[in-house]
């Protein structure tokens, strides 16, 4: 009697930043690239989103301090808390933004010039939208107008 095998397809490995970095600007977003941006931001989602999670909890947990100063400081540590989630919450945007660019097609090209934004610069910051020129003179703007 012969045994049935199935065949399990495994999900190809994705690249490392310096396979990345070695590719030609020919395999710029190829397959492979979008695959390994897409599992980095996906895996940058969870984390924000248990971020979030432990925060509730944390504040949840807060116990009343009679002594004022302790309680202060209490205070002081939720309030930080608060403001860093409420950044985590921003950049969670940017992140589904990037994900659905990527599902779209459009993921690193700069969205007001159309140029590709950069390897390099992807890989520092996932989430970019701009090459890093667009991004100096839309600073440079802001630097000269908002002053």
């Amino acid at each position: 009697m012969k045994k049935a095998t199935t065949k399990t397809k495994k999900a190809p490995a994705l690249l490392t930043e310096e396979q990345i970095l070695k590719m030609g600007d020919d395999d710029y977003m190829n397959q492979a690239q979008l695959d390994f941006f897409k599992a980095r931001l996906l895996k940058m989602e969870q984390d924000l989103l248990r971020n979030a999670g432990q925060t509730t909890e944390n504040l949840r947990e807060t116990t009343l301090v009679p002594d004022p100063a302790d309680r202060a400081t209490i205070e002081e540590e939720h309030a930080l808390e608060l403001r860093t989630r409420d950044r985590e919450r921003k950049l969670l945007k940017k992140v589904k933004a990037s994900i659905a660019s990527i599902d779209a097609g459009e993921y690193g090209w700069c969205v007001e010039t159309g140029e590709p934004i950069g390897v390099a610069r992807l890989l520092a910051r996932p989430t970019a939208t701009l090459s890093l020129e667009a991004q100096q003179r839309r600073e440079l703007k802001q630097k000269l107008y908002n002053d």
